[in-house]
């Protein structure tokens, strides 16, 4: 109890803030509203210096000591993070976009309530990636949610030059074919040739540049028109890139 009254505080003390900022003068309100539509309202209006963190877990505290010198080696030691500011710790200019936001209904016996479903989209532009999902009655909150915990859920992405046709030996594409699926959407990414260009739909793309590859072809099949399906299962292919190099 105690614990959710803390929660709706601190959820009342950013409306508090998001609302004073609107009240400011119009140059500063051109720059938060265009800030929102960057999804980077969080780090504007109430976003914390990470040199003032205090870690809660074990590892957040390894990471501030300077024991732990970045996120390879999280990954390579088979650590949960479950702290967003370690993320934040070692990638100082992550990069943030919204992939989808859906109003949603629910039934009580007062009526009718709404809520926000948003999917944010987090990664460093070369090897790291994470997808969060979160709801909430304020789309920018639901928002500021979805990122957090997209950072709890990052992966690392294994590329290479797996296509028959070059023999660059650079990693700008998968290095292998591997497939994806999530409910009833499936995806295959196969490697392609240095120039080709990321040959998929486009709400696959932003999945691919934000894990660094730059041509790859691509296999849809079942129910693509479901958008956090088809970005969840290629999220889940680039994950096996990582595992089965792992295993050979």
């Amino acid at each position: 109890m105690v614990e959710k009254f803390k929660q709706a505080m601190r959820k009342s003390q950013r409306r508090i803030e998001y609302a004073k900022a609107l009240d400011s003068n119009v140059d500063e309100k051109e720059e938060i509203v265009e800030a929102v539509h960057r999804k980077k309202i969080k780090r504007l209006l109430f976003g914390e210096n990470i040199e003032d963190w205090v870690p809660k877990t074990e590892l957040g505290r390894k990471v501030k000591a300077g024991e732990i010198k970045d996120l390879n080696e999280i990954f390579d030691k088979n650590y949960k993070i479950m702290e967003p500011e370690i993320v934040d710790f070692f990638i100082r200019d992550i990069k943030e976009k919204q992939m989808d936001i859906t109003k949603t209904s629910y039934v009580r016996m007062a009526g009718r309530k709404y809520n926000y479903r948003c999917a944010v989209l987090v990664g460093d532009g070369a090897n790291f990636l994470g997808l969060g999902i979160a709801k909430d009655k304020d789309k920018w909150v639901a928002a500021s949610k979805a990122a957090r915990m997209a950072r709890l859920n990052l992966i690392r992405v294994k590329k290479g030059c797996g296509s028959w046709e070059c023999a660059c030996n650079t990693e700008h594409s998968v290095p292998f074919t591997v497939s994806g699926k999530t409910g009833a959407s499936r995806i295959t990414l196969m490697p392609a040739p240095l120039g080709t260009g990321l040959v998929t739909t486009e709400v696959v793309k932003p999945v691919l540049e934000f894990a660094g590859i730059r041509d790859v072809w691509s296999r849809t099949s079942g129910e693509t028109s479901t958008k956090i399906n088809i970005i969840q299962a290629t999220i889940d292919a680039l994950k096996k890139t990582f595992r089965r190099e792992k295993a050979q």
